[in-house]
């Protein structure tokens, strides 16, 4: 066992122990909530109220506790990858991302009225909708590839 190798003290290495075990059992659930969280980022690319990235953020941070391989598959993702790099390293959504975003919620505004629904759920949609775009445009675009 690896933890019998570690340069440390008894009461260390029974501390380190202990805190593995704490992560296996743990690892179900995590696992579990990042399968469930990157499946609502997928289900998020085709509705516009239910945001990606932050799903896919938290389908990152829940593999990173507990299974390398799904962790890698996510970051190495061609569409996924560089979104969740970007945020990590710079806070940052790209220009792509934030156009396709409004371009999205614009088009789920115009559905909800031509779908004839009250002002009340129009005038709550577009608020939603208008802070989501408030807060994605406010966010960098990371840095310029030349």
């Amino acid at each position: 066992m690896l933890i019998n190798f570690l340069p440390v003290k008894a009461e260390s290495r029974d501390t380190i122990k202990m805190l593995h075990e704490k992560m296996n059992a743990a690892r179900p659930f995590w696992i579990s909530l990042g399968i469930a969280a990157t499946g609502l980022g997928l289900v998020g690319i085709a509705l516009p109220l239910l945001p990606t990235t932050p799903f896919l953020l938290l389908a990152a941070f829940a593999f990173a506790r507990s299974s390398p391989r799904l962790h890698g598959w996510l970051l190495s993702h061609p569409q996924f990858g560089p979104l969740i790099e970007d945020w990590r390293r710079h806070g940052a959504v790209s220009r792509r991302a934030k156009l396709l975003a409004i371009l999205t919620m614009s088009a789920a505004l115009l559905l909800t009225w031509a779908a004839g629904y009250s002002l009340a759920v129009l005038a709550v949609q577009a608020a939603v909708l208008c802070g989501v775009a408030a807060f994605l445009l406010t966010r960098p675009e990371g840095p310029r590839m030349s």
